[in-house]
Order: structure tokens, then sequence, then C-alpha cells
């Protein structure tokens, strides 16, 4: 659901302190998740703060990579960020976390307000009045989802929530029969200064009884099929809404606004859709219109440099729960034949003869 990410710098990534390198998660990540869950705050409806929940979690996750069932039954893959030392392995504790969900919609109606506009006009007094209206809707059932991004103050300043998101459109393609046609992001909807959300308050409360945080939770747990059980069955005029509750309405929360920019420059738009519980904007696309993933090419590596220098690229390797992801040099030459910085192949594990996914960062 909501999305929650760091202002992507261009500082460089392989630090003093490690590469960062995106993969699948595992089960002995829980640990590592839960601590990334205590710092989220609220909001974040995939990434609860309740080590059971993570763990069904990961092993639903770990189902979605090998089993197309899995994925067709709505299993989020869940990635995480970590850094690596000069070999290869894990240096530190996690920094971040995103994940994808193949399908939406499965078990339970995908439910977003989708904002239209309705116009009456009355012809003896010449007068037209508009009116926004709020349509629950399921136009994306079906479609997949990238969203709980979520990166630690730890890796700020290293464009970890750029790598973070882009690995993801790289997994995509990379497994592109895994998806359908559309992709959406729901992100983390405007919250004041107290933390409340106003279009929760005003709407969400008044039909659910129950506070944002209760609903939030209700949702990861046991699903939304309570939103179809007591949501308004009528359209809903936006004008009846308290003034801080309308203009929450499509706003990401302040935190997600740079998140809110990658995306739209990613290739999503914005087509009047937002979260049915903060009122964040929840962006669409065309999967094959992505920027990852239309500009994206395979090539094979021929050579391992160090020191190699070039223009930044995101670099891919592998697939399934072997996927990895980070950033750094490759140079690609007229045959398609690819060199590759060494500390890169390390961080992704591979060597000549390998097959890497690339694209500008």
């Amino acid at each position: 659901m909501p999305t929650v990410v760091d202002p992507a710098s261009k500082s460089p990534v392989a630090a003093a302190n490690g590469t960062l390198v995106v993969r699948p998660a595992r089960a002995d990540d829980l640990e590592g998740l839960f601590r990334l869950a205590q710092a989220a705050g609220s909001g974040m409806t995939n990434l609860q703060p309740d080590r059971a929940l993570l763990a069904d979690r990961l092993a639903a996750s770990a189902a979605a990579l090998g089993s197309e069932a899995a994925r067709d039954g709505g299993a989020a893959i869940f990635f995480v960020v970590e850094r690596v030392g000069e070999d290869g392995e894990a240096a530190g504790p996690l920094v971040g976390t995103a994940s994808i969900f193949p399908r939406i919609g499965v078990e339970w109606p995908f439910y977003s307000y989708r904002r239209t506009r309705q116009a009456q006009t009355h012809k003896a007094l010449g007068k037209t009045v508009a009116h926004e209206m709020l349509m629950l809707a399921n136009d994306f059932d079906g479609g997949a989802e990238v969203g709980g991004l979520f990166i630690d103050a730890a890796a700020r300043g290293a464009a970890a929530g750029r790598l973070t998101a882009r690995s993801r459109y790289l997994f995509i393609a990379e497994h592109r029969d895994w998806f359908d046609r559309v992709v959406i992001s729901d992100l983390r909807g405007y919250q004041d200064a107290t933390g409340a959300s106003p279009f929760w308050e005003a709407l969400g409360r008044e039909f659910y009884d129950m506070d944002f945080a209760q609903a939030d939770r209700m949702n990861a747990v046991v699903g939304n099929q309570f939103i179809a059980d007591l949501s308004p069955k009528h359209p809903i005029y936006a004008r009846l809404l308290p003034p801080a509750a309308r203009d929450a309405m499509g706003r990401p929360h302040d935190q997600g606004r740079r998140a809110m920019e990658m995306l739209l420059e990613e290739g999503f738009h914005d087509e009047g859709y937002v979260d049915i519980f903060d009122g964040g904007p929840t962006l669409c696309a065309r999967i094959d219109d992505l920027r990852a993933v239309k500009d994206s090419r395979r090539v094979q590596v021929a050579r391992v440099v160090a020191g190699l220098e070039s223009a930044e690229q995101l670099v891919s390797a592998g697939a399934g729960a072997a996927f990895r992801a980070a950033r750094g040099a490759l140079v690609v030459d007229a045959n398609n034949a690819a060199q590759l910085d060494a500390g890169l192949a390390r961080a992704l594990r591979v060597g000549p003869g390998d097959y890497v996914r690339h694209v500008a960062f």
C-alpha cells in the first residue's frame, strides 16, 4: 500500500561502509525486517511490526518466487536492501525493504476511490454546478502492485530509495511473464503534524468505526473484506468533507513526495485514484512503458575490470531467489559484450560469461 522513500541523491553508493544491494528477502531476514517495521511508523500496511505476521509474509514471498500458483494467489515478493563488503558478503544490518505483488485483487477485491466530476445544470437559472465525487472502484484487480518501500535513516544520502524502487522494475523485466499489463503504486497519504490522517478522520472513521491504525492493521492481518462489508455503497460528494480532508485527497505523505516524483519519472500516471484509508495517490502504469522495463538490456559479461569508469548504471543479475541488483560502472561494446566494474561484479556475484540486465541509473 503506502510508500516511504528517502531523497535520491547522486552520492556514490560504493563507499567505505559498503555497496548497497537489493535482493529477495529470506527467512533469516525476520529480525532485520522487524526492526525496519518498528522504524517505519503508521500507515505501512505491508510492513507491520509483528514478528508472526512478517514470518508469514516471508514464507509467502519464498513461495511466490518458486510457484506460479502462489503468485497468482496474491502472495507478495519481499525485497531487502543490505550493505555488502569488498567480498560481496553482508556487512551490517538491513537498511531497507520493498515489495512487489504480482497479482492484486485475488482473495479480496482491491479497492480504491476514483475521483470523478459530475456537472449539473439548471437552464432557467442559467447555472451549472460541478461536483467532485468519490466512487468505490475495483479497476486494478488482476494487475501488479509495487509498494512497501521504506529506507532506514542509516542509508539516506546514498540514493537507496531510487536504487530499491528501480530494482523492482528490473526484476519485473527479468520475469516479464509473471506479470500482466498494469502495475500500480499506492502511496502513503498525508498526515498532519499530530500524525493523524485528515482523510481517514473525516470519512473512514465514520464508516468503519475504528481508528486508522486499527483499520490499517486489520487490512494487513485479515484482508480488506471488511471494506466491502462496511464501506459506503453510494458516491461520496467531496464538498461535504471538511476542507482538511479535501486537501488531503491525492496528496502523498510529506516523506513520500520524492517517491511520487520518481514514480512519475518512471512512467506512472495519476489517473485520479486515491487510497480508501488515507486518501494518498494511487498511481498506475502499463508495465511495458516503464523506463526500466522498456530501456533495460540484457548483456553478457566479457570482462571484469578493477576501477572501471562509466556513466552510472543500475545492474541486476540472477533470477528468482538469486536476483541481486546494485549500481555501478558497466560498459557495453559494439558486440553487446559488457565490461563490469570488479566491485560491482562481487556485489552481484557474477563473472565473465554471466548475463546481467542494465539500465541508466
